[in-house]
């Protein structure tokens, strides 16, 4: 990987904002004034991304760049479930009495290779997990996240005459693999750092113009539940099936019956999502073998749900190995691997912040966000909705073929995805104005 270039270092170099009340005009300028350094951080971020739990040179860029903003900051902050060190950051700005405003961006990139074919384009190879080769891409704009935060830590800082309270700014590792929020969390993040009034975040999208922020109270994410459904036969030769209990028939009638709990058990005002994603089984076209594991995604809004969901999972697990006769010793196993809750805004705080967004941007610029059923782990920050939340959308996409995506019904490459590319000038600006009107009314 490359190591990061000084162009990044022009960052700090920027002419201090005017320390005058902060009026729309000038919060927009003043991001417009950023956006040169703003976009080298950006390119060379975008250049230089890092799988989740790899994120070392990204959390020390960040960390070193809000030290130079005169933050106090604190790296290597979280405590993975297997015992290893996180690379979380928390970048405090104290400014006398008042509340506690925590912001985060998330860190790490994706085991994606990137086709996009731009200019700066990230051309990484890492390992993954499993030891595979692989691309890697920030193909979810956290890369983007990162930049915003940065442009609005120096808008604050230097702003101090118009706010007072405590600024709480976190890096956050692996948050692609819902592990991150978690870990920092298990490091005793509110012991240490104070527990904070406010909890506020974005993430770009390509279903929400650039220059655009769109708001929404409630659900805005899923909560994500991965489960590993392994069915247990009896293995033999597969010209004599009948003495054993052939596993790969009974996984591919579960991925069928699997599809019906959702459909058939699940109340269909209460969006929930159901998806089998591996199967592997077996090593040879003549061997009946005596396992098959399956991997599954469950997204719903609702803990209640979720539950009702996994209990049905293991019950149609079991009742199929049952009427396959196969034995007590031998029945499936059904394991959670991870799971996140949904993500929840804040209902009185949405509306509080969409009002600090419109303000700043003028109301044609401010959407009404909707749901999606994509996961996230910001929601653990809220401590299960003990502390008021927001995430809103941050737009990236080109306004014009957003329009032509919507009247052709084909959908414009969005996050994951190895040809997604934010429209970046006008999101950073954007991004910038609107969370630093959000901090400055919120730390007011």
């Amino acid at each position: 990987m490359r190591l990061y270039r000084p162009a990044l270092l022009v960052f700090a170099a920027l002419p201090a904002a005017a320390q005058t009340a902060a009026q729309p005009a000038d919060l927009a300028a003043s991001a417009e004034k950023q956006l040169p350094a703003l976009t080298e951080v950006y390119k060379n971020l975008h250049r230089n991304p890092e799988l989740s739990q790899h994120e070392e040179k990204t959390s020390a860029f960040l960390a070193a760049e809000l030290r130079k903003l005169g933050y106090a900051v604190t790296d290597h902050i979280g405590k993975y479930e297997d015992g290893k060190p996180a690379l979380g950051i928390v970048a405090i700005l104290e400014n006398g009495p008042g509340k506690r405003l925590l912001l985060r961006t998330d860190m790490d990139a994706l085991p994606v290779e990137e086709k996009t074919g731009l200019d700066y384009a990230s051309t990484v190879r890492s390992k993954n997990a499993q030891g595979q080769d692989v691309g890697v891409m920030h193909a979810c704009g956290h890369d983007l996240h990162m930049t915003v935060l940065l442009g609005v830590a120096r808008e604050l800082a230097e702003r101090r005459k118009d706010w007072h309270g405590t600024l709480m700014l976190i890096g956050q590792p692996a948050e692609e693999i819902v592990s991150g929020a978690k870990a920092m969390l298990a490091d005793n993040l509110y012991e240490r750092f104070g527990k904070p009034d406010f909890v506020v975040s974005e993430h770009d999208t390509s279903e929400t113009p650039t220059g655009s922020v769109a708001f929404k109270p409630g659900p805005l994410l899923a909560s994500s539940t991965a489960l590993t459904v392994v069915m247990r036969g009896i293995g033999g030769h597969g010209s004599a099936p009948q003495v054993g209990k052939d596993p790969i028939v009974l996984a591919a009638e579960f991925v069928l019956v699997a599809q019906t709990i959702v459909s058939r058990q699940i109340d269909p005002q209460q969006p929930a999502v159901l998806s089998v994603g591996t199967i592997h089984g077996g090593t040879k076209g003549n061997i009946i073998p005596d396992d098959v594991t399956m991997g599954l995604t469950l997204r719903t809004y609702s803990a209640a749900q979720r539950d009702q969901i996994v209990a049905a999972i293991r019950r149609t697990a079991n009742g199929l190995a049952e009427s396959y006769g196969i034995p007590a010793d031998r029945m499936p196993l059904v394991t959670i691997q991870e799971s996140t809750p949904a993500t929840l805004n804040d209902a009185a705080l949405a509306a509080r912040l969409k009002a600090d967004a419109a303000a700043a941007l003028g109301q044609d610029r401010v959407l009404d966000a909707r749901a999606v059923m994509g996961s996230e782990d910001v929601g653990l920050f809220s401590l299960d909705g003990q502390i008021p939340a927001v995430m809103y959308w941050l737009g990236a996409a080109d306004p014009a073929r957003l329009a032509e995506s919507r009247n052709s019904g084909v959908p414009l490459p969005g996050p994951h995805s190895a040809l997604f590319a934010p429209v970046y000038a006008p999101a950073i600006t954007t991004g910038v104005t609107t969370m630093t009107a959000i901090s400055l009314d919120l730390l007011h």
